[in-house]
């Protein structure tokens, strides 16, 4: 029988970035299912499970794991419920968790709770927020790691972790932003009814630790945006705390200017990003999607704070208008050479390469502190 690999998905960010490693897996002989749950869910944010329902034979188990306004802690007890009914029932021979939702977290803790071997996509980065706990707290509960870039490497390792557990593979949404899309961008637009000839891009999350000021950070952002007199796609944000008031201040904007949208498919969205003429907010698509395409990104605020650095990347307080005018006015329609500091778009080769070797599967899962010489 082959080796079964389940996925974990909450957010269509997260399915972006596995859904290239499944796909590589799958070809490569392994079988593949995913657990989709958190923001997949719920309509508000555009029932994105559908998009892993797409998926060619992949099989797919549904998990409602929080109503509007749950808190992560109710949202981390009632996941790792549902998720340790289901891996008891199949099994799986590795569970791939990524990033730092809650989501990750508690799946990553059944994984170890229960010796099920399980890995680790884009551990050991930064970024100042409760999310970068969770980021951590993943790492340490899983057995092997596929970071996207050595420095990310050397943050695992200095948790204590085998540095033969750690693979810099980068980062896996590169490889179908590297490759045609697939669509056009008269498809996307006649899909999403976007009327613009140029546009931006504006996504802004909440940030959990600022919940109480993220509707004043988000009016001052949208009010810099309208005044730039250009027009946006604005993508809705994410359901951590704080993100009502994003919704609030977004349903300000002027509809001849901002298209807003609850999400987009994968493939849309990078052919949307290949032909904008900025981006801005605090998504990761601005700090590694972005440079590597070339694109000209402003990251606002904190959530993505030492996360990054390239040349087509600038920040800015949600506050500081001038900073935010001066971006627009300079940057817009720029164009960069790729960035490769998070790969090069070559990820799921070299993940299914690792799963391929032998010693992969006979690593030990009783996991000890590797201090760091």
């Amino acid at each position: 029988m082959p080796r079964h690999l389940l996925f974990v998905t909450g957010t269509r960010a997260d399915f972006g970035k596995l859904e290239p490693l499944a796909i590589a897996a799958h070809s490569a002989g392994f079988r593949i299912s995913f657990f989709v749950t958190g923001m997949h869910m719920l309509e508000q944010y555009g029932l994105t499970k559908l998009e892993v329902r797409r998926m060619a034979d992949a099989g797919v188990h549904e998990f409602l794991n929080q109503r509007a306004g749950d808190p992560q802690d109710l949202v981390l007890a009632k996941t790792v419920m549902g998720f340790s009914d289901f891996v008891t029932e199949q099994r799986p021979d590795l569970i791939v968790v990524h990033g730092d939702r809650v989501e990750a977290l508690a799946c990553g803790l059944v994984a170890a709770t229960n010796y099920i071997r399980s890995a680790h996509i884009e551990g050991g980065e930064v970024s100042g927020t409760i999310d970068e706990i969770f980021r951590h707290c993943n790492t340490k509960l899983a057995s092997h790691h596929f970071v996207s870039s050595v420095q990310a490497g050397r943050r695992v390792m200095g948790l204590g972790e085998p540095a033969e557990a750690v693979h810099v593979i980068g980062s896996p949404e590169l490889d179908f932003h590297a490759n045609p899309s697939g669509v056009s961008l008269a498809e996307v637009r006649a899909r999403y009814g976007i009327s613009f000839d140029h546009f931006g891009i504006c996504i802004f999350h909440p940030v959990t630790s600022e919940a109480q000021t993220m509707g004043a950070q988000a009016q001052a952002l949208y009010a810099s945006l309208m005044q730039s007199q250009r027009n946006f796609v604005v993508i809705a944000p994410n359901n951590d705390p704080g993100s009502d008031a994003i919704f609030a201040a977004m349903q300000a904007l002027p509809s001849e200017r901002f298209r807003i949208l609850p999400s987009m498919r994968f493939a849309h969205f990078s052919e949307l990003m290949k032909n904008a003429a900025v981006m801005v907010g605090n998504s990761s698509a601005g700090v590694r999607e972005a440079p590597f395409l070339g694109l000209p990104s402003l990251d606002i605020g904190t959530r993505q704070t030492n996360r990054a650095s390239a040349p087509s990347l600038a920040s800015a307080t949600a506050y500081d208008t001038a900073a935010i005018q001066s971006f627009l006015k300079t940057q817009w329609g720029q164009a960069y050479p790729p960035h490769t500091g998070f790969g090069e778009g070559r990820a799921a080769d070299r993940f299914v390469e690792i799963l391929q070797d032998p010693a992969f599967w006979a690593s030990d899962l009783q996991k000890r502190f590797h201090d760091q010489s």
